[in-house]
């Protein structure tokens, strides 16, 4: 079997106020799953305050080592909006107004109260960059290069990601089962390496919990290929009934 290439993404979550606990982030989860869709891997995530040297450094080393980095956080209109500006300067190029973004503000704030300084700091971008539309707010969203600049308000976020939908270039999409079982990890710890190492396309996840005083865990079983994943499920399941474990299709 020929292997098929896997694309992957970085994301870079960037607020103080994720740092200090003040915002509980929503945007790791949704881009992931959004990712996913696209056949694009998630492979790693950082968080990082509004600074501009944290920013410029995290952009630069997660673009380098992945097919695509997105950002999400410090676009808005106000002094601490930073990110477009540390984005430009890792990438060495000047910042410009978009013409393009310019006119969407204009029109958004036409019966609201007009294009002021500050909400005209939403129209600024790395040159060279394109817009990603936003149709919750006007203010884009950016891409430079492979790095795709997003608002850090879910919402706005999710409704870029769907603007994004289909354009990207992906490999397979990555399928997953769960198999749950009353069990503790270390009981079926061979078990769960002896199963992944003979189905080669497919990993294995384990993930313990505990509950009403019994401990179990779910197994989580990813593949690109829908036929190896099936087999890999019905063997995991086998092996923990074999074990006296009853397995439990769909997980616990």
């Amino acid at each position: 079997m020929v292997e098929s290439r896997i694309y992957t993404a970085a994301l870079v979550v960037i607020g103080d106020e994720i740092l200090s606990g003040r915002t509980h982030d929503k945007n790791i989860a949704q881009v992931a799953s959004w990712l996913q869709i696209q056949g694009i891997r998630l492979k790693e995530v950082r968080v990082v305050a509004d600074d501009m040297a944290a920013i410029a450094e995290a952009v630069n080393a997660l673009r380098a080592r992945n097919d695509y980095l997105f950002t999400t956080g410090g676009i808005g209109p106000t002094h601490d909006d930073i990110t477009v500006d540390a984005i430009a300067a890792a990438m060495g190029v000047d910042v410009i107004v978009h013409p393009e973004a310019r006119a969407i503000l204009e029109g958004y704030y036409e019966t609201r109260g007009g294009l002021t300084d500050a909400r005209l700091r939403m129209a600024r971008v790395p040159e060279g960059a394109s817009l990603i539309p936003n149709r919750y707010t006007g203010a884009p969203g950016i891409r430079a290069e492979n790095v795709f600049i997003m608002a850090g308000v879910p919402q706005i976020t999710s409704g870029m990601l769907d603007a994004l939908s289909g354009t990207l270039e992906g490999g397979a999409v990555l399928l997953c089962e769960t198999v749950g079982c009353w069990v503790q990890e270390s009981e079926v710890a061979d078990l769960l390496r002896a199963t992944e190492k003979a189905h080669e396309t497919c990993q294995i996840g384990s993930y313990p919990f505990w509950r009403d005083g019994r401990t179990g865990a779910n197994f989580v079983i990813r593949s690109v290929e829908p036929e190896d994943l099936a087999a890999c499920c019905r063997a995991l399941a086998e092996g923990l009934d074999a074990m006296d474990r009853p397995a439990i299709p769909g997980g616990i």
